[in-house]
């Protein structure tokens, strides 16, 4: 669900975003329409892994059309990454989800790519050095008007679909529709691209999904709460519930916060995952609320909804997650991949027997983008359920 923060790094990159000014753009307008991952504004970017850093890309931001969990179109905000390599013919496109930013709009991925403030750049960097295509959702409300669904499964896996396909609609970044898509993402990525698994095959048939590269996964909402209530990761539950209350309005997060809940919702809501973790660590549900919402019928089914693990994903998945994951616990992924295998998808599992949930994205990153490749290239993926 979220990123335990490499905590220094994390601070200086947010240092850096504050006082880099952002690449000069001027938007293009593109002519309304209405279907999913229809372009509505286009504007040049840049992609910088680190502040100044030059890599030979061409990006661009865009908004485009989607869908919110509950099926009702939305505009959704993310950048699509060309490598200038001089390529012909059909170029794969990689979908990316990064892991928890936080829920103010400046930690957009799009916000920090033309300042090299981007804390998952150097991991994309090694996609597009591969020769792919990247586009990167900021997800529903990151970077465009509203609170961040931060954690609604369907609302990010809709985003990621339909990212792929504005960035194949995209005039100028040269992506056929016939090419080559990879879905990847980590953590609260990793919900998004398991989401995005499996919502392809009936929410976006015509893009050539060939694989998804997943981990550290959120999979069910309500263990994972559990599981950092009062701990490390506390802040995320309250984040989580900020997400989950943007998306449905019902749920009336408000009357359950204290006066101290509120403030902690609120600041969140303006603010940045490493200076997000800190303030929000070792904090009890019961200290914050005066009832429990997660205990509550309507919360409880709208939690559900993001549930992982329904339907199968069509394309082979590589998915990973640490032993010692201390954010999202191991067997929540591990129920995962069972409930995949038992409805016959192809699940090529990895446990991470060394390091936590951060260092998960990180050491894994060169192996799923080999897997990755594999898929592009053809190769069969049968699992290992």
């Amino acid at each position: 669900m979220g990123i335990r923060s490499t905590a220094l790094a994390a601070v200086a990159t947010l240092v850096l975003a504050a006082v880099l000014p952002t690449t000069a753009a001027t938007a293009q307008a593109v002519p309304a329409a209405g279907a999913p991952g229809d372009l509505v504004s286009v504007e040049p970017s840049a992609f910088h892994p680190l502040p100044g850093q030059w890599t030979n890309t061409r990006a661009w931001k865009v908004h485009y059309r989607s869908t919110t969990a509950d099926g009702a179109p939305d505009v959704v905000s993310g950048t699509v990454i060309v490598p200038q390599d001089g390529r012909t013919g059909p170029r794969p496109l990689v979908t990316y989800a990064v892991g928890t930013v936080g829920l103010g709009d400046s930690c957009a991925p799009s916000a920090n790519f033309p300042r090299g403030t981007a804390l998952e750049a150097n991991l994309i960097q090694q996609l597009t050095l591969r020769g792919w295509a990247v586009a990167v959702t900021d997800y529903e409300g990151l970077g465009t008007p509203g609170v961040h669904t931060y954690t609604v499964g369907p609302s990010a896996g809709h985003a990621m679909l339909d990212v792929a396909r504005a960035a194949q609609r995209l005039p100028g970044a040269g992506l056929s529709a016939d090419g080559p898509v990879g879905i990847m993402g980590y953590s609260q990525g990793g919900q998004a691209s398991s989401w995005a698994a499996e919502l392809a095959a009936s929410y976006a048939p015509e893009l050539k999904v060939k694989g998804t590269a997943t981990g550290g996964v959120p999979a069910d909402l309500r263990a994972v709460a559990d599981f950092n209530d009062g701990s490390y990761g506390s802040g995320l539950i309250f984040m989580a519930a900020a997400g989950q209350d943007a998306a449905f309005p019902e749920l009336r997060l408000d009357s359950y916060l204290t006066p101290a809940g509120r403030a902690l919702v609120d600041f969140f809501k303006d603010n940045c995952v490493a200076i997000d973790a800190g303030i929000g660590s070792f904090k009890k549900i019961s200290d914050l609320t005066t009832v429990n919402p997660l205990d509550r019928p309507d919360w409880q089914a709208r939690l559900d909804q993001s549930k992982l693990g329904r339907r199968a994903p069509a394309a082979p998945v590589y998915q990973y997650h640490a032993l010692a994951d201390e954010l999202i616990p191991y067997a929540v992924d591990r129920t995962l991949r069972a409930d995949w295998c038992a409805r016959g998808a192809a699940v090529h599992w990895e446990t991470i027997l060394l390091g936590e949930h951060v260092s998960g994205v990180i050491t894994q990153s060169v192996a799923a983008g080999n897997w990755l490749a594999d898929r592009f290239a053809g190769r069969p993926e049968r699992g290992n359920c």
